[in-house]
């Protein structure tokens, strides 16, 4: 007999092409050893009074 396959696990939207990467906070990409660019940037623009933000996809941790 052949097992039926279960369904697949529900990913956010924006989470499929990210795959492989954490999302990360703008105090974790502060005190990064290897900075990026996009990181900086990031925690750049959350250093901003009133700035609401959901985290970026870290390179580092593919």
């Amino acid at each position: 007999m052949v097992k039926a396959k279960g369904k697949k696990p529900v990913q956010p939207k924006g989470e499929k092409a990210r795959r492989g990467m954490k999302i990360v906070t703008s105090d974790v990409c502060e005190v990064c050893k290897t900075p990026c660019p996009a990181g900086m940037e990031y925690a750049a623009r959350m250093r901003i009074p009133g700035t609401v933000g959901k985290g970026i996809p870290c390179i580092l941790t593919k």
